[in-house]
């Protein structure tokens, strides 16, 4: 057996992470030299990947485009009740929604990464399967096309598009003057969940992205490439925001995922990331 330090795991390349575990762990030396080698060949990887399915693929299609009409909807009539001294209340409304998807993002992140097993009814194969399989091959990401990247996020902004629609199509003009901000921010807060796994992908990808794109990462107004391998060395218990990232320092200084787990450990019994152990250790 060999005892892995905290300094040991900060040291290792980020090509070839630890076993998802804690770092004071005891891991048995095979585990490390012959399991550890992360990618697409990973026997865990490659189960994780076949899971994906035709119907699944189907309902992604179904949510993007219907989700990308709402927006189209919803975005149209924010031009038409747009008033000039909006502007203060348009760009608070931004900043909210873009902390606010970064925070979504990092508390679905941390939920994914940390509890349930792809056996989990529902959610298992649909939410889970992906974040097991990114940790095993986190190159996998930059392998899926723009529907099996961002179909899921698409599909989780439809209930508050299909709402604002609604109102927009029933409340009277000033009622959706006066109530402009707050759409404003619901509209921002969709938005950018939406594109919140395209953003993830960027941050995975080192070859080939567009000028743009590496300057955004670059002034980390997106989440940056150097940002989120921090969370990418195992255990993978820390940083989990991913639309930016810009929550991920505070939240680590106020020790707020750890608080979390420690709470649902004390009430369940359950231990977080067992089950991305699991996976790691398949040969």
């Amino acid at each position: 057996m060999v005892f892995i330090t905290a300094e040991d795991i900060s040291q290792l390349s980020m090509k070839e992470e630890v076993p998802s575990c804690s770092p004071t762990d005891n891991v048995d030396r095979g585990l490390l030299e012959g399991v550890a080698r992360w990618g697409p060949k990973h026997s865990g990887a490659k189960e994780l990947a076949g899971l994906y399915t035709g119907g699944k693929r189907l309902q992604e299609c179904l949510c993007i485009v219907v989700s990308v009409a709402l927006m189209l909807v919803d975005f149209v009539f924010l031009i038409k009740y747009f008033r000039p001294n909006n502007w203060p209340s348009i760009l608070l409304s931004a900043v909210g929604g873009i902390i606010t998807a970064d925070f979504v993002s990092g508390l679905v992140h941390w939920a994914a990464d940390s509890w349930g097993s792809i056996d989990v009814p529902v959610i298992g194969k649909a939410l889970i399967r992906p974040f097991r399989e990114h940790h095993i091959d986190p190159t996998s990401i930059t392998r899926h096309d723009f529907i099996e990247t961002n179909g899921d996020n698409f599909a989780a902004s439809l209930p508050v598009l299909s709402f604002m629609a609604y109102r927009f199509a029933v409340y009277s003009e000033s009622q959706l003057v006066s109530d402009y901000a707050y759409y404003c921010y619901f509209f921002w807060l969709v938005l950018f969940v939406s594109v919140t796994n395209q953003i993830h992908k960027w941050s995975h990808t080192y070859f080939g992205l567009p000028r743009w794109v590496t300057w955004l990462q670059d002034h980390h107004v997106i989440l940056p490439r150097k940002h989120h391998r921090i969370h990418h060395v195992a255990p993978h218990e820390t940083y989990f925001c991913i639309t930016t990232g810009w929550l991920n320092w505070p939240l680590e200084v106020l020790g707020f995922w750890a608080f979390l787990e420690r709470s649902i450990t004390r009430c369940s019994g359950a231990l977080p990331r067992a089950d991305d152990l699991l996976w790691a250790k398949k040969k």
